[in-house]
């Protein structure tokens, strides 16, 4: 799905005021990397635990189509040095996959510089849960009030919205009635060429209050300077 490209405004727009400053978490395939880098950003750590996405980020990087301040490490936020501090740690379409997602978030938490964003994108609503989520991986989806409680100690939240209102109707359809473990390419791209676009009119107009994925930040305090919220 790496060719969707008219969702990552929506993504973009969310995530991107939130990152700057010395190291930001990111990885996967890096994809994302050029979407979000914003430019106070001085180094971004592409925290990736399987090896061989690593390389492929690392390629990337050598040849130029990935940012020279990316940096590659092999690992999961548990395995970074204790003295290692984030300003922006990003979890877009992880959290999902992993068992003990609290801890996770604890963790990620941990590894916060003062002011620093935690910075969570994932699936949204449990009950639109289908057998593309069990064949990707996907241990559950999320509610508000699911995330809220995951809440690490010590950070406050600033910013919360649901996006892709009408992608949540080609989730629930494939729920209620197509049961498919993997989209077609043709329905791949009608969401990305229609259904997205049709989001990003509708979403704002719903205040972001319905969608088929949910953003959550979460903002550790420093009273020199103020958050930079989400609107929502």
């Amino acid at each position: 799905m790496t060719f969707e490209h008219r969702w990552q405004p929506m993504l973009r727009g969310c995530a991107q005021p939130l990152i700057g400053g010395d190291e930001t978490v990111g990885a996967g395939l890096g994809s994302n990397v050029g979407l979000l880098i914003a430019p106070l950003v001085r180094e971004w750590v592409c925290l990736e635990p399987d090896a061989s996405l690593a390389e492929q980020i690392r390629v990337g990087i050598i040849e130029g189509r990935l940012p020279e301040v990316c940096r590659v490490q092999v690992g999961t936020i548990a395995t970074i040095g204790s003295t290692e501090l984030f300003d922006t740690i990003l979890y877009i379409d992880v959290l999902e996959h992993i068992d003990d997602d609290s801890g996770e978030v604890r963790r990620a938490a941990h590894r916060l510089a003062d002011n620093g964003y935690l910075v969570i994108l994932a699936p949204a609503y449990q009950a639109l849960f289908s057998a593309f989520d069990a064949s990707v991986g996907h241990f559950r989806r999320y509610s508000r009030r699911q995330l809220e409680a995951l809440a690490p100690p010590g950070m406050r939240q600033v910013g919360y919205r649901m996006l892709d209102s009408c992608g949540l109707l080609a989730s629930l359809a494939n729920r209620l009635l197509l049961h498919q473990s993997e989209p077609s390419h043709a329905q791949i791209t009608f969401w990305n060429d229609w259904l997205v676009r049709l989001s990003r009119v509708i979403d704002p107009l719903t205040r972001y209050s319905f969608g088929k994925t949910i953003v959550m930040v979460w903002h550790r305090s420093d009273p020199r300077r103020p958050p930079i919220a989400l609107n929502s």
